[in-house]
């Protein structure tokens, strides 16, 4: 599906560049694309370049927590969530290690932790299965949850509004936390629903209203803020909380004893490799858009959805921000490209720019994550788990762009 995309997007613009010059007489259309695609190859080497710091702190704190057990805790703690909805698995069965340990590492924002947990989880999953070509309900169930995976650190998208210069890139944290928990809400009860999972449960009704009275403690607190201080109150809540989360890593390292310089070191060896690694997938992708830009594809696209919204009376200020979420559910890399190419050309801080960080944060990329979770085991029908990981994000994304009106509303 992405090469097929990728490839679509330079035969559109180079057809589109063509047209203007041979029909349109603009005879400058093949200098500005070829311009914008040295220009965006550039770009994605310096934006990788830039991302090696924060990458390399980061991925040495996640190391800490890590190895000071922070991970199991969690897990432990969603065990019991676990067992109730997934009946068909024995308990004690290794599945349940494994799924737990990669919801943690989902929640706790170790992704380089949480792929290989959870195709672990899913092997161990197969061996229930007795139609192996087709998922399971647990396997289905547990794909969902991390096609629309709650993250309480979105550390990624933090990363890159920084880079980008954004005075107070944590000022996104609430309305991210807003629009994954409505994509992992819906995403999970969807699933149960098709797969007739008993909902109404002591145990998973617990968890689902101790959550509830999170998010209502929350919604509640903002709604008695004026709107000018709502931006301010996530900016604060997600730089205290990051303070808190950095400090509980450390003393948890500290507390079991770790040679806690040594194993940060361990891990932020592993952020150079990770942010260089980046550059292939950054250039393929910002250079494809980039000729979509400079030929006039996007931003007539842009207008035709504009005045498409207006027509409907609804507000687009938020349109541009729909690239991202195009293609949030296709790929992860050019998702991650489009909230860039979004960042630069309108602002770090721009409204768009605002409502795509916020989108880029509000799921997993559903097609991914089904072509490689069940890919690993050989599975061919997915039994739901495809329908219920985008309807999340949908729901994701149209959460996004209502909490970003909410938290940051744009001036007439």
């Amino acid at each position: 599906m992405l090469n097929l995309l990728w490839l679509f997007f330079f035969v559109v613009t180079v057809v589109t560049a063509t047209w203007q010059a041979l029909v349109g007489g603009d005879v400058e259309s093949f200098g500005r694309v070829v311009q914008a695609w040295f220009d965006a190859a550039k770009t994605s080497v310096d934006i990788s370049i830039g991302l090696v710091g924060v990458m390399t702190l980061w991925l040495g704190l996640f190391k800490v927590a890590e190895h000071a057990g922070l991970v199991a805790v969690f897990g432990r703690l969603l065990q019991p969530l676990f067992r109730r909805l997934m009946p068909e698995v024995p308990e004690g069965h290794p599945a349940f290690g494994a799924i737990t340990m990669n919801i943690s590492a989902n929640f706790l924002g170790l992704d380089n932790a949480a792929t290989p947990l959870g195709l672990q989880a899913m092997r161990e999953l197969q061996t229930l299965n007795p139609e192996p070509e087709r998922a399971t309900k647990a396997q289905s169930l547990f794909l969902v949850i991390n096609a629309s995976s709650v993250t309480l650190i979105p550390v990624s998208v933090f990363l890159y509004r920084a880079q980008q210069g954004a005075p107070d890139p944590a000022s996104v944290f609430l309305p991210i936390l807003m629009a994954t928990s409505a994509s992992t809400l819906v995403g999970v009860v969807a699933i149960c629903l098709m797969h007739r999972i008993r909902l109404f449960d002591r145990v998973l009704l617990a968890y689902g209203a101790g959550f509830a009275l999170l998010m209502a403690g929350v919604i509640s607190l903002l709604t008695q803020l004026p709107a000018s201080e709502m931006s301010r109150m996530s900016s604060a809540t997600g730089n205290g909380l990051l303070v808190l989360i950095i400090s509980g890593f450390l003393l948890a390292g500290w507390w079991r004893k770790l040679a806690v310089y040594e194993v940060f070191v361990s891990g932020a060896k592993e952020g150079f490799q990770t942010a260089i690694g980046l550059i292939p997938y950054l250039l393929a992708m910002l250079v494809a858009i980039a000729g979509l830009r400079a030929s006039g594809v996007l931003e007539l696209t842009l207008d035709g959805l504009r005045h498409l919204f207006q027509a409907l009376g609804m507000h687009t200020e938020f349109v541009p921000a729909l690239t991202t979420a195009f293609m949030k559910s296709l790929s992860g890399s050019g998702a991650r490209a489009m909230m860039l190419e979004t960042m630069q050309t309108y602002g770090v801080d721009s409204f768009p720019a605002l409502v795509s960080a916020i989108i880029q944060g509000s799921s997993e990329t559903t097609f991914y994550v089904v072509a490689v979770y069940y890919g690993v085991v050989g599975i061919r029908r997915d039994r739901g788990a495809l329908a219920c990981g985008l309807l999340a994000d949908l729901v994701g994304v149209v959460t996004a762009i209502l909490a970003a009106y909410w938290f940051f509303p744009p001036t007439p």
